[in-house]
């Protein structure tokens, strides 16, 4: 028998692979309940972020599979960057500097136990 697994991707975001990426470690290889409470103290933009996705896996492996949050487990997840937007910003002595605005892509697998 092959394992379930559900898909996730959530692209744009509008927040740093870096910042992302502390949450991400948090809850590889949870189980998706465990995750979403540890999330829910969690006091950083990105659990939010991370906590939606993972919601969006739940609903997905409920319709699917119809399995519930305490089946699944986060088998992989990965925060890869994204586009960045370029911005400047005008310094001392006649000089201009620049702001690179970074944006991160969610990969998220969760995996009926």
């Amino acid at each position: 028998m092959e394992d379930k697994i559900v898909k996730v991707k959530v692209r744009n975001i509008a927040q740093s692979p870096l910042k992302l990426r502390l949450v991400a470690d948090l809850v590889r290889g949870k189980n998706a309940q465990e995750a979403l409470e540890m999330l829910a103290l969690l006091n950083k933009k990105g659990a939010l972020i991370v906590k939606k996705a993972i919601l969006s896996g739940v609903a997905n492996a409920k319709e699917l599979h119809s399995v519930d949050a305490e089946a699944l487990e986060i088998s992989k997840i990965t925060v890869d960057e994204a586009k960045v937007l370029k911005r400047t910003r005008f310094e001392s002595r006649g000089r201009v500097s620049r702001i690179l605005k970074r944006q991160s892509h969610i990969n998220l697998e969760l995996r009926v136990k």
